[in-house]
């Protein structure tokens, strides 16, 4: 038994029958908030191509499996999460978004090395008051679409939910609490008589510790790869995705995009629940 899963802002009901006849589908079953399953697919060519051009969402799932059959969803901050990257706003404050957004752009295609580029952009912020960071997570912080929904239904599997970020745990500390979250992993930006020094404490949260993090939980709570779900849109990204049986690139960059299980470039976060009974 396997399944196409069909989901976007608005399905027509041309575009699913259409693809269903590519597909050579033999059911069709609604599962509500825009979103489909098709039923034993007989071949998948033609359905991304066509998927693109509608603008929806496609997942090809050869072995059906229930949500509940999993233990740890982890997850990146920074567009993914959350609609914006939190270094960007706290430059907006300073003046300098221009050049810290494109320091971050050109890292999340894995253009430069991820510790290097976050030296540069904090090393911006220096002098900027701590309630800049306030100021961010009150005024300009959003939890991307589907967030709640999705973890409200993680939390009802009790299944482990893991916050990893390359960002600052300012951000990430407030956010488990708000959202019940299991696990966090984040930078510390040093702060000195209520300015921001422009230097980060610690080991900086890269590609290799999302990764070691993600394994460090799985192994702890017994997990096979093929139990984890992970979310990410940029290249540091990447590794903590390979580390899991089911990755997913949220709304993310090419290279994300080319070695995910799914992509997700029009539905929210909780799109993921349409992909397992």
């Amino acid at each position: 038994m396997n399944y196409l899963v069909i989901q976007g802002l608005e399905v027509e009901t041309p575009d699913l029958k259409e693809i269903a006849k590519l597909c050579s589908a033999e059911r069709i079953e609604g599962l509500g908030n825009q979103a489909f399953r098709l039923h034993e697919y007989k071949t998948e060519k033609g359905v991304a191509e066509y998927c693109a051009g509608a603008k929806l969402d496609f997942a090809f799932v050869p072995k059906p499996r229930r949500l509940a059959d999993f233990g740890l969803v982890a997850m990146d901050m920074d567009s993914t999460l959350i609609t914006i990257e939190c270094i960007d706003e706290i430059a907006d404050l300073q003046g300098v978004k221009p050049e810290v957004a494109a320091i971050t752009a050109s890292a999340m295609r894995g253009e430069i090395d991820y510790p290097e580029s976050l030296r540069r952009r904090v090393a911006l912020l220096e002098g900027l008051p701590e309630s800049a960071l306030a100021r961010v997570y009150d005024e300009r912080l959003r939890l991307s679409p589907g967030a709640e929904r999705m973890l409200q239904r993680l939390r009802s599997l009790a299944i482990k939910t893991l916050l990893v970020s390359g960002g600052f745990t300012y951000f990430t500390e407030r956010l488990r609490a708000r959202l019940s979250l299991d696990y966090i992993l984040s930078n510390t930006i040093e702060i000195q008589n209520g300015k921001l020094t422009g230097q980060v404490l610690g080991p900086i949260v890269d590609a290799k510790a999302k990764a070691a993090k993600l394994r460090e939980l799985r192994e702890k709570r017994e997990l096979s790869r093929e139990q984890v779900i992970a979310f990410g849109d940029g290249a540091n990204d990447l590794a903590m995705m390979a580390e899991a049986g089911v990755s997913i690139a949220y709304h993310a960059k090419p290279v994300v995009r080319e070695k995910a299980t799914y992509c997700f470039d029009y539905v929210g976060l909780d799109g993921m629940l349409n992909l397992y009974a």
